[in-house]
């Protein structure tokens, strides 16, 4: 398994409303996808919880989350919803899912970084409310990958003791 990363700090920058909650963004899916890096894919996939949360389904609930609200609700692409509680599948490997995930979340990223205003609406919602703002988005998904990355933390010190962001 590798060493641990230790406590690196959220990002230090005085920029503009887009710009900051873009790097708090990245900071928190830079932690989770440290926390799958160097764990056998057996370990990763394994649930460490009763409720039968894994390291690769956290990774990949994440994923879905991302490709869910950025590009089936905001951009309002024609791409089907995904089911962001499937499970890895048979095959799937930690690499595969963790790439998969930087791959999401850069994609996510162009569609904020074309979003002229961050008050602007997507095109449709995956609730039962009018499509929010990118300014609502982008806080959503801070709140949900600082939930799942402190899961992650608990669940990777579970498997092998590794401990920091």
């Amino acid at each position: 398994m590798n060493e641990p990363r230790g406590d690196l700090r959220p990002p230090s920058l005085n920029a503009d409303e887009p710009a900051t909650l873009l790097a708090f963004l990245r900071y928190l899916r830079d932690a989770v996808a440290a926390k799958a890096a160097g764990v056998p894919d057996e370990a990763a996939r394994t649930p460490g919880v009763p409720s039968g949360t894994s390291l690769l389904g956290l990774v990949k609930h994440l994923t879905r989350t991302e490709l869910n609200w950025f590009v089936w609700a905001y951009e309002g692409a024609d791409v089907p919803l995904l089911d962001d509680g499937e499970p890895p599948l048979p095959g799937e490997t930690a690499a595969d899912i963790v790439a998969g995930y930087r791959a999401a979340a850069a994609r996510s990223d162009a569609i904020a970084a074309a979003c002229p205003d961050l008050d602007r609406p997507g095109a449709r919602s995956l609730r039962e409310t009018p499509p929010p703002s990118m300014r609502w988005l982008l806080v959503h998904m801070i709140e949900e990958t600082a939930r799942h990355a402190g899961h992650a933390d608990i669940l990777r010190e579970r498997l092998d003791g590794s401990v920091g962001r």
